[in-house]
């Protein structure tokens, strides 16, 4: 493993763990709303399955630069974008957890993503409406300690919407969500699965939750991995 310091812009850098190897095929895992690289470290075992995989840390989580309050959907796509550029893949394909996955789905167009693969990804704005409800009433939120949000958040956040963006979606899709998931809920999944106009595939992995147990990741790792070589990755 690797680990590089990309410039975003004003001098800030995120961080960035990789593993190369021979392969056309780059994998871009996104965390999700308040993680960071070290969490999505097991993505990493990728590479031993062939692929070259890259996981980052937005501004304002774990040792990236910036603050948590300034970070919002916009300046985590423009990280994302600037790390794909970095490394130049031939093929690109982006994950993402939770949150992460809405930066995936909405980061795919500008940077012609080939596939999205998305874990119990945020999708619809109903899904953050328990946040927004804080937000609107006390002026900021605290979800997890010292990472706060507050009104400039949504005001970025309302700016993106899935419905305008899932008839442009034209690469093959794959969702893996917990049955038991309380904090994303599985039907807003299946919900995105019908709006997409293009190959989706969609597991309901049984007795998981938002985070998955260690079988659960091992098993939607080897479902991933499938996944992609069927799709010719």
């Amino acid at each position: 493993m690797k680990n590089a310091n990309i410039e975003i812009k004003d001098g800030e850098k995120v961080k960035v763990a990789h593993r190369e190897v021979d392969s056309d095929t780059w994998v871009f895992v996104c965390h999700g709303f308040g993680g960071n690289k070290e969490r999505q470290s097991e993505y990493l075992e990728l590479a031993e399955k062939g692929f070259n995989v890259a996981t980052l840390s937005f501004r304002g989580n774990g040792e990236s630069d910036g603050e948590f309050i300034d970070q919002d959907l916009t300046s985590r796509i423009a990280d994302l974008k600037t790390v794909v550029e970095h490394f130049e893949p031939e093929k690109t394909v982006l994950f993402g957890t939770s949150f992460g996955g809405k930066v995936a789905f909405h980061a795919s167009r500008e940077l012609e993503a080939d596939a999205i693969i998305g874990k119990a990804p945020v999708t619809y704005k109903e899904i953050m409406d328990k946040f927004r409800k804080v937000v609107e009433n006390k002026g900021r939120f605290e979800y997890i300690d010292g990472k706060p949000i507050d009104e400039s958040f949504f005001e970025d956040f309302d700016s993106y919407s899935f419905e305008d963006i899932a008839d442009e979606i034209a690469v093959p899709v794959a969702i893996f969500h917990g049955a038991d998931d309380t904090t994303v809920h599985t039907e807003f999944s299946f919900k995105a699965a019908e709006a997409l106009d293009t190959s989706v595939m969609l597991e309901k992995i049984e007795g998981e939750k938002h985070s998955f147990s260690e079988n659960g990741k091992d098993y939607m790792l080897n479902e991933m991995v499938s996944w992609l070589k069927n799709n010719g990755f």
